[in-house]
């Protein structure tokens, strides 16, 4: 008798779909990891951008004060208190200005009636006298013990009191005692502490520069205005106008100079710059910078 053959159990292969479906989920995290890396690519490319042009932009800086040293060395005998001139390097149209420092105010330098006169010019007349004596309080080393100034900050309960120093910055014009932040604002265009001079150039200076000379009254700043306006260059006239108030003013420019720089790029990006730099007759650089201040952060 014959035995029936075994029956042999089918063999047991992996579903065609989930083979589909684990491919379909690599591909897709592939696709994933090459978006992301698409993205960092576009954002570094992007960066070194950015910081390529700050680089550049920095450079062109460089060049305009270089530039402006030149242009006030050029002429010894004939120093320009101010100027303008503009140039074109690789990708950029760089536009620079330059003023003397003698067109503001020096805190540290500067007599108390120009002072004050400035701070009548901008709008606080009654208050002008105060603020000069704070300010001249403020730069004025104390003497033995506790002097007057210093114990009006601390009956006003402040934490601090006078630097008994000069400013070493215009910014600290924010610390003297009752000094409104307003005011402050509006003052701080029209001061330095970098142009060691008492007086203020009268061909150079603003509006308000020039309204806070002693004895400077409406209808003589109106004259010296229209003057100035018709012979910028001629000092001399300016002076004259002047009368006693020629005491504190001046026609020489100072060694500081304020330069102003607005680069331009091709691609749309402007940057501008405010650089003080000191300008010497005998030193090894063609200039030093004092001060320093930017867009490009």
């Amino acid at each position: 008798m014959t035995n029936p053959a075994p029956k042999l159990s089918p063999q047991r292969n992996l579903p065609d779909g989930f083979i589909v479906v684990a491919v379909l989920w690599i591909l897709g995290a592939l696709a994933t990891l090459a978006s992301i890396y698409a993205v960092y690519v576009i954002d570094t490319a992007t960066a070194f951008a950015v910081h390529d042009d700050r680089l550049q932009a920095q450079a062109l800086v460089s060049a305009s004060l270089e530039l402006t040293a030149h242009q006030v060395t050029a002429i010894p005998a004939n120093r320009p208190s101010s100027g303008a001139f503009s140039f074109r390097m690789g990708r950029a149209g760089v536009t620079v200005q330059f003023r003397s420092e003698a067109a503001r105010i020096d805190l540290n330098n500067a007599p108390k009636e120009l002072l004050a006169g400035l701070f009548a010019a901008l709008g606080a007349p009654r208050e002008a006298e105060t603020h000069a004596e704070r300010i001249v309080g403020w730069r004025t080393a104390p003497g033995d013990g506790e002097d007057r100034e210093t114990s009006v900050y601390r009956t006003a309960g402040r934490r601090y009191g006078p630097r008994g120093a000069p400013f070493p910055h215009v910014g600290e014009l924010g610390l003297v005692f009752g000094l409104p932040e307003a005011l402050v604002e509006r003052a701080l265009p029209f001061v330095t502490v970098y142009s060691g001079l008492a007086q203020v150039n009268v061909i150079d200076g603003a509006p308000e520069v020039i309204a806070a000379l002693p004895g400077m009254t409406p209808d003589l700043l109106h004259t010296v205005l229209v003057q100035r306006a018709a012979t910028p260059q001629n000092g001399e006239i300016l002076m004259s106008l002047l009368g006693p108030a020629q005491t504190h003013a001046t026609i020489q420019p100072s060694r500081a100079m304020r330069v102003s720089v607005l680069v331009a790029f091709d691609n749309g990006r402007r940057t501008s710059s405010e650089v003080v730099i000191y300008i010497g007759d005998n030193d090894a650089e063609p200039y030093r910078v004092l001060s320093w201040r930017d867009d490009l952060d």
